[in-house]
């Protein structure tokens, strides 16, 4: 009898010894980086979005890039409704930018060229979203002001990346 009962309390002893080694689920998620590509819905047509938030990375954009594929971009997320400036210093690639509401509605579009310095601004003052695509993409894609980007999607992306979702007003 005395060796069932040992085995018991040793099976109970490792068992209680590999709990305190574990991690909380929530640790052993990789974060994301600003390469991991996202299906997020504009309209009717899902596009594979880089997702930034981060003011480092915002700042660094498309900067360099050579190509980006038909269907891909990247989304700046802001964390409070603005004007919207953008340039193209150091991108090669002619892009449209799409700039969206706090809703999620698309407002305003503008094409821009590749490093061209001068400042692409929108009109309205309560924008959160840009989305810069190639250009041309939104006329060929039948996207217009008016059409919606998926913002729970958008939400799920930024958990992703490791931010909060929360700050930038979505769940």
């Amino acid at each position: 009898m005395v060796i069932p009962f040992f085995a018991a309390v040793s099976l109970v002893a490792l068992a209680a010894c590999g709990d305190a080694h574990k991690q909380p689920a929530a640790e052993l998620v990789a974060v994301k980086s600003i390469d991991e590509r996202f299906p997020i819905k504009v309209g009717d047509r899902v596009v594979q979005m880089q997702v930034v938030a981060d003011q480092k990375e915002m700042e660094r954009g498309l900067m360099d890039r050579k190509t980006m594929g038909a269907d891909e971009g990247m989304l700046f997320v802001y964390d409070l409704p603005q004007q919207m400036n953008f340039w193209m210093h150091d991108t090669d690639i002619p892009l449209n930018i799409g700039f969206f509401d706090p809703r999620g509605e698309l407002k305003e579009t503008y094409e821009m060229y590749p490093h061209d310095e001068e400042t692409v601004s929108s009109h309205s003052r309560n924008l959160q979203f840009a989305l810069e695509m190639n250009q041309g993409w939104f006329a060929r894609s039948g996207v217009k002001p008016g059409a919606k980007i998926d913002l729970q999607a958008v939400a799920q992306a930024l958990k992703a990346r490791g931010m909060d979702a929360g700050k930038f007003g979505l769940r």
